[in-house]
């Protein structure tokens, strides 16, 4: 926990500082990559992301270190080639989770979000899973296991092999020559985010492209057709924690309003998008059919509330560094306490973001959470006083500022009043 908290005080600095290289690059070039209010969803999407993995909100169904310890046949010293045989094993491992993900219907809840934007930047690739509350990639690495390569192999590999996958989520880099036919480029991976269906369900691979031709699911960009970004179902919100049920939610009244007991069994493990057929005539849902259809998600917040939502966003940022900075310090229950605050705060302005009809409430609930805390702490902040007097205090008046803001943004909405936020239940 406290060693992974601190790799990431190190790692997201420097992702944000690429995504920020990245949109002044589009900027010189006349390219429009990035909307304001698409970005916070994305940046807001890691923080509860990397909240979740710190605090260790995963049940591992089965270790990979379980697997080495009883299906070893030979036992192999931390060589440079372990290394290599753990990475190839990983990404190998990596290919088949990811594609797993995307044609099972249930397994789809865990991946949505990452294919929720619109756009293909940088930010995006920050759109990762809550929902995937279980852990079972090691079934997929038992060719590692039986050569017995250590697991402290592994657990040194994963986190590089993961942060390897960020570079690859631009529009700003062409094809890539030779190294097209080997690695996954970003020409591959916008296939793979694109919604034309001639790309679904294509280019799985995370670092090595290899699989997808081994196995038959590689497909180049074309430049007759252009990626179209995107779910076909789209999610029409920016909070990232509502998009994390959305698919979920989907198959759970689905498999209560059919009348059959087979579709109630079966819909959790048929391919993504499967739906009982005497529920889909009866509760119809919207499906983008063709990508040129696609209407992108747009709130019409207005440059104020982007700005109360981008402070709120850095504010919620430099909380969650001080967390991890003091996570060994703390006991898991301020840890547990702590991170459930700064998930409520994601919660809460991405629902103003969303011009919900109930973000004024959400606000209130969130500021008087963080006073509650506060309060118990005798006016501090885990710890922050020590560096800021009255930091306790302080925060809990900009939080009521925040607030204040809210409601005069609710009561002088910009332009022509827009609808208000609406729930979707997307598929594939």
């Amino acid at each position: 926990m406290e060693a992974y908290a601190q790799a990431l005080v190190i790692a997201i600095p420097f992702f944000i500082l690429l995504i920020g290289i990245e949109a002044l690059a589009a900027w010189r070039m006349g390219l429009s990559i990035n909307r304001g209010a698409d970005m916070i969803s994305s940046l807001s999407s890691g923080i509860t992301n990397v909240i979740k993995d710190v605090l260790g909100l995963t049940v591992v169904i089965i270790s990979y270190a379980w697997l080495v310890d009883h299906i070893a046949v030979v036992s192999i010293q931390a060589t440079w080639a372990v290394y290599l045989v753990a990475f190839i094993v990983l990404d190998f491992a990596g290919y088949w989770m990811h594609r797993l993900e995307h044609e099972v219907n249930v397994f789809w809840n865990r991946h949505i979000i990452h294919h929720s934007s619109e756009e293909f930047n940088l930010s995006c690739a920050l759109r990762q899973s809550v929902s995937n509350v279980t852990s079972f990639i090691a079934l997929f690495m038992i060719p590692a296991a039986l050569l017995g390569v250590p697991a402290q192999v592994i657990g040194f590999i994963a986190p590089i092999h993961l942060f390897a996958q960020f570079w690859y989520h631009t529009r700003l880099i062409g094809k890539m020559g030779v190294l097209e036919a080997v690695l996954v480029t970003p020409s591959h991976h916008r296939v793979h985010h694109a919604m034309n269906d001639r790309y679904l369900d294509r280019n799985y691979g995370q670092i090595l492209i290899i699989w997808d031709k081994l196995f038959g699911t590689f497909q180049p960009e074309l430049a007759a057709e252009p990626p179209v970004y995107g779910v076909k179902r789209p999610v029409r919100t920016w909070n990232p924690l509502l998009i994390n049920v959305q698919h979920l939610w989907l198959l759970i009244r689905d498999a209560w309003r059919t009348r059959s007991w087979w579709d109630k069994v079966r819909i959790w493990f048929m391919p993504t998008g499967w739906r009982p057929a005497d529920v889909a005539q009866r509760y119809p849902v919207d499906q983008v059919d063709s990508p040129d259809q696609l209407q992108k998600y747009d709130s019409h917040p207005g440059q104020a509330l982007l700005l109360w939502a981008w402070t709120q966003l850095g504010l919620t940022l430099a909380l969650m560094f001080w967390l991890f900075l003091r996570i060994g310090e703390l006991p898991f229950s301020q840890i547990l306490l702590y991170g459930l605050f700064l998930v409520v705060s994601v919660f809460s302005y991405t629902t103003a973001l969303d011009r919900s009809r109930w973000s004024v409430v959400v606000e209130v609930l969130k500021v008087a959470f963080g006073i509650s805390m506060i309060g118990v702490q005798g006016g501090g902040w885990f710890g922050l006083e020590s560096s800021l007097p009255m930091a306790g205090w302080s925060l809990a008046g900009v939080w009521v500022m925040f607030l204040a803001g809210l409601v005069w943004l609710r009561s002088t909405p910009p332009g022509s009043r827009q609808p208000e936020f609406q729930t979707g239940s997307p598929v594939k």
